[in-house]
């Protein structure tokens, strides 16, 4: 189907269908209605090389995470997907550039969110995570009618184009539910350790979690770590934790540092270990038998669909979803992909 054909079959002339795709100039309700009809019958897509000719103008996008090595490689798993899906369209006119920060430095953050507010991309790529920082920087892309998809996790008010992430409740429910299958009868506590205890996505992973806790009646401790503090949490604090809370049936990570935990611990198999992402080292951990469950929320993919929404939203002006959710994805020993 080309723009000829939409044509002839509407009875209007070529430039009316380019007036109705393009959404610019007069066209009677009448005809727009007949015109979008006849486009959504047959799926027209334009071509998006011959549409940037015909504007004359190239696509910048924006790519806003922390630094791909911290939170033990993790942003760094994400930024293959957002690289992956820069390669694809940069074909299309779309030039993609990539801004990494400290997550644990808020002058690095600012003078982040500071740079890409004066470039004025013509949309961006974001994970929200430490709300009180990042909140105010999302008002200011809002009031700059900047176009923003948010990655990794949500942030409720803030409205983004599309919202990339799991149901992260739901993830803290699933553990949960994987600690009671794995202990039995749970009489001792089950411990929640969040190492970035503000996010919003790590505060609903611990109502998940609390919420089964309570329906099937068994103690929990929660133990908080502030990312605010500049660090990450290290294995001497964990293991300080541990001193201090002898008696456990297992530990909950609410985000990738499973693996330090696994490390802090003298004798593997003295509590449970259930913890989040796939990283390589909760991978090793899971294959040496020290971690007993993963839950991935696939950085990869997350990165990647990220950037190629903004795309079809911004350069194809398709309709795309208000929210994508990942499956909770769930690994043992045994099911660890190759």
């Amino acid at each position: 189907m080309t723009v000829r054909e939409i044509a002839e079959l509407a009875e209007v002339s070529i430039g009316t269908v380019d007036r109705v795709l393009y959404k610019r100039g007069r066209v009677s309700p009448e005809t727009r209605a007949r015109v979008e009809e006849i486009i959504e019958k047959y799926q027209f897509t334009p071509n998006p090389i011959a549409r940037r000719l015909k504007r004359n103008r190239a696509y910048h996008f924006c790519a806003l995470l922390p630094r791909r090595d911290q939170d033990a490689g993790y942003w760094g798993m994400a930024l293959q997907g957002i690289q992956q899906a820069a390669a694809e369209i940069a074909p299309l006119g779309v030039k993609t550039e990539l801004i990494e920060f400290d997550r644990y430095s808020q002058d690095e953050f600012q003078a982040s969110a500071d740079e890409v507010l004066e470039m004025k991309p013509d949309g961006l790529i974001f994970p929200p995570i430490m709300p009180d920082r990042t909140r105010p920087f999302i008002e200011k892309i809002r009031r700059a009618d900047i176009p923003c998809i948010f990655f990794d996790a949500d942030l409720p008010g803030m409205e983004p184009v599309c919202a990339i992430g799991q149901d992260s409740f739901r993830g803290g429910y699933l553990a949960g539910r994987l600690m009671h299958l794995f202990a039995g009868k749970i009489t001792k506590p089950a411990a929640i350790l969040d190492a970035h205890g503000e996010d919003y996505h790590i505060i609903r992973r611990r109502e998940g979690f609390l919420r089964y806790a309570g329906e099937h009646q068994f103690p929990v401790l929660v133990q908080e770590y502030s990312g605010y503090k500049g660090t990450e949490i290290s294995v001497e604090e964990i293991r300080r934790f541990l001193r201090d809370s002898p008696e456990l049936t297992g530990i909950f990570v609410t985000n990738c540092m499973a693996h330090r935990v696994a490390a802090a611990v003298k004798e593997p198999g003295d509590f449970l270990l259930i913890g989040y992402d796939l990283i390589p080292n909760n991978r090793l951990g899971l294959q040496e038998g020290r971690i007993d469950a993963i839950i991935s929320q696939r950085p990869e993919y997350q990165g990647r669909e990220a950037l190629l929404n903004l795309y079809r939203r911004i350069v194809l002006e398709q309709q795309i979803p208000p929210r994508v959710e990942i499956p909770l994805d769930m690994y043992l020993k045994e099911n660890i992909p190759s």
